[in-house]
This record gives structure tokens, sequence and C-alpha cells, in this order.
């Protein structure tokens, strides 16, 4: 078997997060394919993350703590990984969510990234993008997890969610993807601060159907919304603007069913998933 890839773990997050899985992996002893065959990962996906040529995913970086018992050594590196890779407006919306008291979104077309199944968002990021190489696909998905990080917080931020009924009906992934995924949407909403509320198809048509929005409230600081589309995606910091998108968020509110009736139609789309 040639020698390993010599890696320089100063160059990048990632090099640094290959050189201390091999520093661990070397410590009890195993070779790439004894580790990937305790991780059920295969050896050459090991061997390219080791040499900062692929980076991990939290599932492959959860079950290397587990199987080297590094007590999360792994997992607690894993983030930065994310801030390294991540587009400018992505760290920023980063880091306005973390920094935000109350999120205020509403979808029309699919779950919000933050209530997202991680099957759900490589179903919707491959569809969405089918000319990115598979390892592609994997980093945005890995970004779009870490995301999740924010609700886990002792402190979250009160999170208000609003769904057009045909987020619940559209097949992303297929119907178990999507069973999973309305299951995961009902467990989040038994959250005290996660409120999700579903506007059934028959409202009809309604200002809602222009598009999605995200609202961003701070303390002592004003409000910012966040619209994205196919190509980019930007930070509204124009308070005309801003005040706009919040008062017409606010009126697509009195569209929506009660929680607990919101609650019953996604059980009842679920259980419509086989």
């Amino acid at each position: 078997m040639p020698a390993p890839k010599e890696l320089d773990p100063s160059t990048s997050i990632t090099a640094y997060w290959g050189s201390e899985l091999r520093r661990l992996r070397e410590a009890m002893g195993w070779s790439q394919q004894e580790l990937a065959k305790r991780t059920a990962y295969s050896t050459s996906l090991v061997g390219l993350i080791e040499t900062a040529a692929r980076a991990p995913t939290r599932k492959f970086a959860q079950r290397c703590d587990e199987v080297l018992e590094t007590g999360g050594t792994l997992i607690k590196l894993w983030p930065l990984i994310v801030r390294e890779s991540s587009p400018a407006w992505v760290r920023s919306l980063f880091e306005l969510e973390w920094e935000a008291q109350m999120l205020r979104n509403y979808q029309l077309a699919v779950v919000p990234g933050l209530l997202q199944t991680e099957d759900y968002a490589r179903a919707l990021t491959r569809a969405g993008r089918p000319f990115d190489t598979d390892q592609q696909v994997e980093e945005l998905v890995t970004v779009r997890m870490q995301r999740q990080r924010l609700l886990d917080r002792p402190d979250p931020p009160i999170f208000f969610v609003l769904l057009d009924e045909a987020v619940l009906a559209r097949p992303i992934g297929g119907g178990r993807v999507m069973r999973e995924q309305l299951e995961y949407i009902l467990r989040a909403t038994a959250r005290p601060r996660i409120t999700v509320q579903v506007i059934p198809f028959e409202v009809g048509a309604y200002a809602g159907l222009a598009g999605p929005i995200l609202m961003l409230s701070f303390k002592g600081a004003p409000n910012i919304a966040y619209m994205e589309n196919a190509e980019d995606a930007q930070l509204l910091t124009d308070p005309s603007r801003v005040d706009a998108l919040s008062a017409q968020f606010d009126a697509l509110h009195s569209c929506a069913l009660p929680q607990a009736a919101s609650a019953a139609l996604i059980e009842k789309r679920m259980n419509a998933w086989t």
C-alpha cells in the first residue's frame, strides 16, 4: 500500500480536520481500510478526507467520533469547515440568524432550510443543481444542516413558519423522504419557540404567491429581510422595503390555519405518503 500523502494541516481548516482524523486513526493502530469498515464508509472516501480532497459531512464526523471514541473532537471542529466553504452571503446570513431574536419565514414551494431533513435537503439540492458533482451537492447539504444548530441552542430565536399547503404535497425525494420530512416538522412544532402554520389550498389566490419571505428581527436594531432566487441571494436593510415585506408577512398570517388545525393537516398529508 502506498504511503499516505503528506498534508500540511496549516493550509486550511479542511486540511487540519483531515490531519486530526489521521492522527486519531493511527493512534488506534487502524488502517484507512479498518476505519472505513468500522464506519461503513468507503476506503477511498476516508483517504480523500484525510488528504483534504473532500470535506467531511456531519454524519461522517459523528460516526468517526463514535468508532474512534474521541469524545466529540471531530464534530466540534466540523462547523469550522462549513464556515470556510460557505459563500460570503451565506456566512452573513448564518451570523445574522444567530443574532436574531425572532425569525419569520414564509415558504410557497419547499420546506424552510432550518426545518429540512438531510434526505429532503439532498433531493432538493440535487434537483436544483443538476450539473454539480456529488461532492458539491454534499457540501451544500452540509451547510444547510449546519444552519439548523441554531434551533438546538439553549436560547434559540422565536421561529414563526408559514407554509403553503403545496409544500406538503410536492413529492421531493419520494414518499419515504416526504413522510419523514413532515414527521420532522410535527416534532419541531413541539418545541416552545417554533410555530408552524399552513395556508390551505382553499384560500385560493393570495399575496404570498409572489414568493418566499424571511424576516429577521433583533433587539435594539432594525429588521432585516432575506430574499433569494435561482442565481443569488440578498439581505435587504432599506427600511421601506423591509417594512413592506414585514407587513406582507403579517397579512399572510391571517390566511393560515390555527396551529392545531395546521398540525392536523400536516399529519394528514404525512400519513398519505407511503
